[in-house]
């Protein structure tokens, strides 16, 4: 990588030592550091092993503050991830299927299950969501899952059963003597 200067102007280094003095997080306060050493002619390698980051990592710092150069640009911007698949038209059908039961909406059990569910969903709307996103709904919903418990009738010759005798308490004699 090429030699990279960075000049920051007066207003520049005294929002970046606001920044060192009331950081949000490491981060920011990582890159504010970087950006005022390398004003001060300190090389990129020495700045990333003080902060014990890589070399890129720092000329990304420079090269993002240089685009914007505002203490935002220092900011950690996550990325909101994968849209939902849970729209509102599939939240709604998900609810109008758990208020039925299964046998109701066409399909075979006595009780919903995930893998109902997902049929259902998929014969209604397209989409088949994963076990796994099934599941954080329903409990988003506030649904909890119990597996069935089976009981058995309770014996009705109970009373007429008892106990085995309990064992004598003497103990045996010997057959012969000790030597």
């Amino acid at each position: 990588m090429p030699a990279v200067e960075c000049r920051l102007s007066g207003p520049q280094r005294r929002a970046l030592r606001h920044l060192l003095v009331h950081p949000p997080n490491v981060h920011a306060y990582q890159r504010a550091v970087a950006l005022l050493a390398l004003d001060q002619g300190e090389p990129i390698a020495a700045i990333a092993a003080r902060l014990g980051v890589s070399r890129q990592a720092v000329y990304n710092w420079v090269a993002a503050y240089a685009h914007t150069p505002t203490t935002d640009t220092l900011l950690d911007h996550y990325g909101g991830g994968r849209p939902s698949l849970w729209t509102t038209a599939l939240r709604s059908l998900l609810a109008q299927a758990l208020s039925t039961t299964p046998e109701a909406a066409g399909l075979a059990g006595p009780q919903w299950t995930v893998p109902l569910l997902q049929q259902y969903l998929q014969r209604h709307r397209g989409p088949q969501p994963s076990d796994d996103t099934t599941r954080r709904e329903l409990q988003r919903l506030g649904y909890v899952w119990k597996r069935f418990r089976y009981v058995l009738p309770p014996d009705p010759e109970l009373e007429k059963k008892t106990a085995h005798p309990p064992a004598p308490a003497a103990v045996a004699a010997p057959e012969r003597e000790a030597l």
